[in-house]
């Protein structure tokens, strides 16, 4: 059961009401009740700064990088079979620049091939924490390979496991 709100948390609530603009059809709530002052008389402290009015964004908001989503576990193992893998990128030896740069292109290069998953060699790096390792699904989280890029795994044991990757591409748009 909800409970009802308290007249400071029914104040805060006016204040934040205050700052948006309601859907068509709707309307703006009341202010409610004032805030209620303590035993000595003066008003509480405030419990939130005040807020200026937002206008609307006309733009859209811009694609933020996030985790990559895992690969299924059914193409994860046709990938791991090879029956679905497709070239591979060996990452050593690069600095981070040049390896971004190289990733970027192989799997746009590997897409338009019409690949649909391919193994990425990052190598561990020494005491299993390498630069490259720990990068390489950051970049491939980055919005620009959104369109590119389903899905990301640690390899198979054979094809390298924690030093590798396989990368899922997702199906090229029909032209």
């Amino acid at each position: 059961m909800k409970r009802p709100l308290r007249p400071e948390e029914t104040h805060i609530w006016a204040k934040v009401a205050a700052t948006v603009r309601p859907i068509p059809g709707r309307h703006v709530p009341s202010a409610g009740a004032p805030p209620p002052t303590s035993s000595s008389g003066a008003p509480p402290q405030e419990t939130l700064p005040a807020v200026a009015p937002v206008a609307p964004i006309s733009r859209p908001a811009p694609r933020r990088a996030g985790p990559l989503e895992s690969i299924e576990p059914g193409r994860k193992r046709r990938i791991s079979k090879e029956q679905e893998l497709g070239p591979r990128l060996d990452l050593h030896g690069l600095d981070q620049d040049r390896a971004r740069a190289v990733l970027n292109g192989f799997l746009r290069r590997s897409s338009e091939d019409g690949w649909r998953a391919v193994l990425v060699i990052t190598g561990k790096g020494s005491l299993g924490d390498g630069v490259l390792r720990r990068m390489t699904p950051e970049w491939l989280a980055d919005p620009a390979l959104r369109d590119v890029v389903a899905g990301v795994s640690e390899a198979h044991r054979r094809h390298g496991g924690g030093g590798a990757l396989y990368v899922a591409l997702k199906r090229r748009a029909k032209t």
